[in-house]
């Protein structure tokens, strides 16, 4: 595993070391590499929604109303 230095102003680093403090990450590192994973995650589900966002855009416009599109919604999930 890779090394990283980080400065961070007095005020993070006193939360930082709050949060492994309390028991809930074992070390300052455990915290860090789950801030970055749930960053990575959340990126991730962002690129996703774009693409299909972008797919949406590309396939053109509907004639359907706003009713008519949340009663197939509705139907599709059984509600």
């Amino acid at each position: 595993m890779a090394t990283m230095n980080i400065s961070l102003p007095d005020q993070m680093k006193a939360w930082v070391e709050a949060q492994s403090a309390d028991g809930r990450y074992a070390n300052s590192s455990d915290l860090i590499r789950d801030l970055i994973r749930r960053e990575q995650i959340k990126q991730e589900k962002i690129a996703a929604m774009q693409v299909k966002i972008d797919e949406a855009y590309a396939s053109g416009f509907t004639e359907m109303t706003i009713e008519e599109i949340f009663d197939g919604v509705r139907k599709r999930a059984g509600l």
